[in-house]
């Protein structure tokens, strides 16, 4: 009875959010409390459950997700993604345009959300395209890749950083064990596979066209690569200091604070607050009018992942989730190929990658307590499977055929196939990795 209670919970959130249009947030919580009644919680201990799940969803992720929000703002604003860009393409030039685009996406999507890395990187694109006559998805696809595994695989985007929290997995593991994953599966989506789209035609729309800044109002070279990736070499630092030094030596609780995520984001945000705003001759007026339209547009994320809380806490107080457990075991599937399966199913549903991978992680919770699994490992199938099989529900599709005025057909072959060769090559290499690492 309880898993029937839990598919028709599913088939519900699908039917509220993908048929019915029902906000995302509104449709959790109308599932949440249906769930609760239909499995008998008193509505007591439903609301305090509704309402913890809501608290410890947030509580460890928002300060991470909305500060990274803020310095990829910053880094779009300030010319720094520009920046990086051009030098990427002086540096390789146009025999290696595809890699080139490909890793200058990995290098700028570390701090720029999807949908402001997407926005800010296509004009890019379609310059390189008109530029040296080239099919634009031939050109675009690798660094679209790279942007879409990030958001998919990588700390601090919204779903692996609130998938970290909630599987009580190491950040910064999962960050190290992500981006070996997440290599691989961008060369064969990105500039591999791209080679065989090179027949379709794309005429973008004019508007689209780069805007491109002079090179006298971008910021310095090494000031944009060190301001936008200062995350990663905060926490690599401190974790590799870590990883040498005495573990009850003097600096041992100094490196404990400087690897916790939220204080590495901090720092990030003010040293870019100076070096890429106030340096430049920004007022922290205009700055910080900035970081308040990033909070606004990372505002919907955060209610999503509040109420794949709250849905998680109602079948973990109701004791729904030691059944979820239960029967999951015994379908008799690797726990790491039964996460990708799910988050792919919610995510062919649904659309929504975010939401897939939440959903998927609160289905999969209780039976990490009955299973050796790596929970880093299980954070990255979950984020594979999440970003399989983009089609005609998910925005990020629609965005993709706009932009790039394509036919729906065009699209499938090129988006869609490209979404899905991520999906499998991140399965592929959770599952690789499972195999060398030591057993828990």
């Amino acid at each position: 009875m309880v898993s029937l209670i839990i598919l028709l919970a599913v088939l519900a959130l699908v039917g509220l959010i993908s048929w019915g249009k029902v906000q995302p947030f509104l449709a959790f919580l109308l599932v949440s409390l249906a769930v609760g009644v239909a499995l008998g919680l008193p509505p007591a201990r439903l609301m305090a459950a509704l309402y913890q799940g809501l608290g410890d969803a947030l509580g460890s992720v928002v300060v991470v997700i909305v500060l990274g929000a803020m310095l990829g703002k910053l880094v779009a604003d300030s010319g720094a993604a520009q920046q990086i860009a051009t030098v990427m393409l002086e540096a390789f030039g146009l025999r290696y345009v595809q890699w080139t685009l490909m890793v200058t996406g990995l290098i700028i999507g570390v701090p720029l959300f999807y949908n402001v890395g997407f926005v800010l990187v296509v004009p890019l694109i379609f310059s390189v395209a008109y530029k040296y006559r080239l099919p634009a998805v031939y050109v675009g696809l690798p660094m679209l890749a790279s942007l879409s595994v990030l958001h998919g695989f990588l700390p601090p985007h919204p779903a692996p950083t609130a998938l970290v929290a909630q599987f009580h997995a190491s950040l910064g593991l999962t960050f190290v064990y992500g981006l070996v994953i997440a290599v691989p599966a961008i060369i064969l989506a990105g500039p591999v596979y791209a080679r065989t789209l090179r027949g379709i035609v794309s005429v973008p729309l004019a508007g689209f066209v780069a805007e491109v800044r002079p090179a006298a109002e971008l910021p310095g070279r090494l000031n944009s690569f060190a301001s936008s990736l200062l995350p990663v070499l905060l926490l690599g630092l401190a974790l590799g200091l870590q990883a040498v030094l005495p573990a009850n030596g003097p600096l041992a609780p100094l490196l404990v604070l400087l690897a916790e995520p939220a204080v590495v984001m901090l720092l990030s945000v003010l040293v870019a607050t100076a070096s890429l705003g106030l340096a430049r001759g920004r007022p922290l007026a205009a700055v910080m009018d900035g970081y308040g339209l990033a909070v606004k547009d990372i505002a919907a994320i955060l209610l999503i992942i509040a109420g794949a809380g709250a849905l998680k806490q109602v079948l973990v107080a109701s004791g729904a989730s030691q059944e979820i457990a239960a029967s999951l075991r015994g379908t008799g599937l690797p726990p790491l190929v039964l996460g990708w399966l799910l988050a792919a199913l919610i995510r062919v549903c649904l659309g929504s990658a975010t939401i897939a991978g939440l959903t998927a992680a609160g289905v999969m919770l209780p039976l990490l307590a009955h299973s050796p699994v790596n929970p880093n490992l299980l954070v990255l199938a979950i984020g594979a499977g999440s970003l399989a099989a983009s089609h005609v529900n998910d925005a990020g599709f629609w965005l993709f055929k706009e932009y790039f005025n394509l036919s729906v057909k065009d699209t499938l072959r090129s988006w869609t196939m490209m979404e899905t060769i991520v999906a499998v090559v991140g399965l592929a290499g959770v599952l690789v990795l499972d195999w060398l690492l030591p057993a828990r």
